[in-house]
């Protein structure tokens, strides 16, 4: 069977791994010059199987509120001429109470799980180096408000099994003794033992390698102007370049560009492209660095070790389909680490960059087959995308190749949407 996966991020490129491993002709194809040149790129380096949630919960809509009017806030909303834009956010509104956040919940922690279990083979098995980390993450809070408010997640945790740490401000520092320097300024955390850390891109880079000497074919700078259907069946692929593209089966793994090209063939889903922003800095003084991650809960910014380096994320803008970088776009990130680390990493040299997350309104991703029963969904990973990018490529990898998936698709396919 010849797959044509569209998307060369860490989604694409691990859905075609999984595929080549089970025999499959795979022709991936992406606009970019290389893989995970997108939101992949320099996302947070997280692989948060503990802290998986859909930003849809009760209460957010009052907490939204109030960071519009913060100085340093983590969201920001253009009031764009864009009914898709508000429908998404009304959509996104409607999700915001007990019980469908406990149902969005359940379906994203399945893959995610699932992702977190076959990973280690996925990296036993290439023996991929990616600056990876296994000693949980850090959510610091800086108030003993925030830190009581954490109690619901904590019984939420425990529902899914997912291994936690409540610390008081010592033992946070026995984690993270960089924070010896500035332990006035929070109050204790929550651990979640069970997460990773590591770089998406670089993952996402050896990973294509390693398929490529599997037989892969990418096919790099070609943008897919549309996907053409014939008789109830995707025919092929158009590219603007090397024209139309043909397999048997075809995989959209185009993130926040899924819609273009799914909307004129009639799969209309409710991704829509939420900005972040990241700064990546050279370590200066290991002592004085993360170990791990660091999730500052009142500007909703991580902070990643990665090798000797220190990624900085955050923000929420909801800007449309804009890639701008403007002058102070990384003012907050740039604060955070500022604020927590202030000797571990050089500020002067951060590089700045902005990636669009494809994120559905109920935060789960949608995988698996679609109306066309050669063409297949992985996408609407949201901030999710790295850690879920093995769980959900392989599943929708045995969907393609007609065997039975290892977790249930029940709630994950198009069809929530219908």
């Amino acid at each position: 069977m010849k797959v044509v996966v569209m998307g060369a991020g860490v989604i694409g490129v691990t859905t075609a791994y999984y595929l080549a491993k089970q025999g499959a002709e795979v022709l991936v194809l992406d606009r970019q010059l290389g893989p995970g040149l997108e939101t992949s790129y320099a996302n947070a380096g997280e692989l948060s199987y503990g802290m998986t949630s859909p930003w849809a919960a009760p209460g957010i809509p009052m907490k939204a509120v109030k960071w519009l009017f913060m100085k340093r806030r983590p969201l920001f909303i253009w009031p764009l001429i864009s009914p898709t834009m508000w429908k998404w956010g009304y959509d996104m509104i409607r999700n915001c109470n007990e019980e469908s956040y406990r149902i969005n919940k359940g379906r994203m922690v399945r893959i995610s799980n699932y992702s977190r279990d076959v990973m280690p083979d996925l990296i036993a098995e290439t023996g991929i180096e990616y600056d990876g980390r296994e000693q949980g993450t850090l959510q610091l809070f800086r108030t003993a408000k925030q830190m009581k408010a954490s109690k619901a997640d904590q019984d939420i945790l425990a529902e899914y099994d997912s291994p936690y740490e409540v610390l008081g401000r010592d033992a946070c520092i026995a984690v993270e003794p960089a924070l010896a320097e500035v332990c006035s300024k929070f109050v204790g955390g929550l651990r979640l033992t069970a997460d990773r850390t590591g770089d998406c891109r670089i993952f996402t880079t050896k990973l294509a390698k390693k398929c490529a000497e599997m037989g892969v074919e990418f096919q790099y700078g070609q943008s897919v102007r549309e996907i053409a259907v014939e008789n109830g069946r995707v025919v092929g692929v158009d590219t603007e370049i090397a024209g139309r593209i043909t397999g048997d089966a075809y995989v959209c793994a185009l993130g926040s560009y899924g819609p273009r090209v799914l909307n004129p063939i009639g799969i209309r889903l409710p991704v829509y492209p939420v900005k972040g922003y990241s700064v990546t800095l050279p370590v200066i003084d290991d002592a004085f660095a993360p170990q791990s991650t660091i999730m500052d809960e009142t500007h909703k910014v991580a902070i990643t070790r990665l090798g000797d380096r220190i990624r900085v994320a955050g923000t929420a803008e909801i800007a449309g389909y804009s890639n701008r970088l403007g002058p102070h776009a990384t003012d907050t990130v740039r604060h955070v680490i500022n604020d927590l680390f202030p000797k571990g990493g050089d500020l002067s040299k951060a590089e700045g960059w902005t990636g669009l997350r494809p994120m559905t309104p109920d935060g789960t991703p949608v995988l698996g087959a679609s109306r066309y029963p050669n063409l297949f969904l992985n996408t609407g990973h949201g901030t999710l995308g790295w850690t879920m990018a093995c769980g959900s490529g392989r599943a929708v990898a045995d969907v393609v190749l007609g065997k039975q998936p290892e977790i249930s698709f029940d709630g994950l396919t198009a069809e929530r949407y219908a």
